[in-house]
């Protein structure tokens, strides 16, 4: 096994002579928030030196936190009445103590499903349970709740009442440094943002590919009680299975083959500060156990050493996979879960606020020194982008914006799904018992599954080329290509919602 290589620790920018007057209002370029490399390697120190500290943040304007009432009518087939006040924009539903609503009932997953604020209101969606959520004696993957519903979980039923959400908890400004954003959702996150930053807990960033997980972490820190000291970045995702260990906690010589000297890891390089496990998704789970470790005793081992090393690190977490479901199939400690999402915070994707798309544009144009092309993007331009689904998020409208000023055209060059795919959505074929947004969802994932197909195959396989073609981020290309890939390999064409009987989770 290679030593991997020590990396430099990048110098510290000089500290500004005089503050600035107001709160930065634009971001660097998505992907690395000091505008390095993302070629810099699995981690690397990141200055958070930010002469913020004579600019006053507004106050938040705590209007009201959205509020759910959860009524509990039958646990474990027995009849109950429980009710359970939840406030926050996102409510679990399982077994697992760390759940807002707790339910004694086997055939309930740890966790189960999770009610979530979104743009169109409440949603309930199933977090791959064993035995489903149904309302209205349907199974539902995802649905928008009205006021009141009833919902099935296991052999127990759940009343939910949603109080009304047109009074939000909203900040007096609608921006939080670097992050934009003018509509609700990016409201609702900044008011969220401003508190988590006052505290030193643990957090977790839940959010799509290209929404910018990181540049709300680095925001965090720089507004945080450890903005002095060291920030550092480790992508999960970006480095081999079996050096994640040592690049987590370090090594000492001769810990393994090529292991020529000693090495800091990760959480020694950040004591004092804070660590950012970016797509913590992606963690091996034989190394869960000692990430669990230094969260819960503060303590760090190198690889071949025996001697514990004590830390003092505030961790901040990301990724894009769905946690609750890893946790119910096995890939995710539920107690890890547990303490590195002590604070949930959901950055919304850019499909949810298309009001924000013409000031991010405005940004980009600038960010490029290209406000004369401004006239390439007219209204009609605008509205249209505004209603594309963008699933690379603000990455792929950054990139879009880029080409359009190379190109100098700006008309939507992402075309609709072909013919051929929109065919297998006959009305024929619609089974109307689906709700829309689960059937939508099928119908986007046939496209995405078809287009990658072909667009992999005309760049004979070459995934940079092929996400260069398709105008989308190479890694976000590459996370598709795994997921209807596993998909693929774990189908067997059975249906799980066929079965009636409820089967007790193991």
């Amino acid at each position: 096994m290679a030593d991997p290589p020590q990396r430099p620790t990048r110098p510290l920018p000089p500290k500004a002579s005089s503050p600035p007057p107001s709160l930065p209002m634009r971001a660097p370029p998505l992907g690395r928030p000091d505008g390095g490399d993302l070629d810099d390697g699995p981690f690397a120190e990141r200055s958070t030196r930010k002469n913020i500290g004579t600019v006053p943040l507004r106050p938040l304007v705590d209007i009201a936190q959205p509020r759910l009432t959860l009524t509990v009518e039958r646990e474990n087939g027995q009849a109950v009445s429980r009710t359970v006040t939840h406030e926050g924009d996102v409510c679990r539903i399982g077994t697992h103590p760390s759940n807002d609503l707790v339910l004694e009932d086997p055939s309930v997953s740890r966790f189960h499903c999770r009610l979530a604020l979104d743009a169109h209101g409440w949603r309930v969606e199933d977090a791959g349970s064993t035995n489903g959520v149904f309302m209205h004696d349907l199974r539902i993957l995802g649905a928008v709740l009205p006021p009141e519903a009833l919902l099935l979980v296991g052999q127990s039923a759940v009343r939910v009442h949603a109080s009304a959400i047109e009074r939000a908890l909203v900040p007096s400004v609608p921006g939080f440094g670097a992050l934009l954003g003018t509509g609700r959702p990016m409201q609702r996150l900044f008011a969220v943002l401003e508190k988590v930053a006052s505290s030193d807990i643990n957090c977790f960033i839940q959010g799509e590919s290209g929404t910018g997980k990181e540049l709300v972490a680095t925001e965090i820190v720089q507004r945080g009680q450890r903005a002095e000291k060291p920030f550092v970045v480790v992508d999960c995702g970006a480095i081999s299975p079996n050096l994640v260990e040592s690049e987590l906690f370090g090594h000492v010589r001769g810990a393994f083959t090529g292991a020529d000297r000693d090495r800091v890891g990760a959480f020694e390089a950040a004591d004092g500060g804070t660590v950012f496990l970016d797509e913590v998704g992606e963690l091996p789970l034989e190394v869960q156990p000692k990430l669990l470790r230094a969260l819960e005793q503060g303590e760090i081992r190198r690889v071949g050493e025996t001697k514990p090393r004590k830390v003092d690190v505030r961790v901040i977490s990301a990724t894009h996979r769905d946690l609750d479901r890893e946790v119910n199939r096995g890939t995710f400690r539920g107690d890890l879960y547990f303490r590195i999402a002590v604070i949930t915070v959901r950055v919304p994707p850019l499909r949810e606020r298309p009001e924000d798309v013409p000031h991010l544009i405005r940004h980009f144009l600038e960010g490029l020194g290209a406000e004369g092309d401004q006239h390439l993007f007219s209204a009609d331009v605008i509205a249209e982008l505004a209603r594309h689904a963008w699933p690379g998020n603000v990455r792929e409208l950054r990139n879009y914006v880029e080409r359009s000023v190379v190109l100098k055209t700006a008309r939507m060059s992402i075309t609709p799904p072909p013919p051929s795919v929109l065919a297998g959505a006959r009305a024929a074929d619609v089974d109307v018992r689906v709700p829309f947004k689960v059937a939508k969802d099928a119908l986007i994932e046939g496209f995405e599954r078809a287009y990658l197909r072909a667009v992999v195959a005309e760049c004979g396989g070459n995934l940079t080329k092929a996400a260069r073609m398709a105008g989308i981020d190479r890694m976000y290309l590459h996370r598709l290509v795994q997921k209807y890939a596993t998909r693929d390999q774990l189908s067997s064409g059975s249906d799980p919602s066929s079965a009636q009987q409820r089967k007790p989770v193991e």
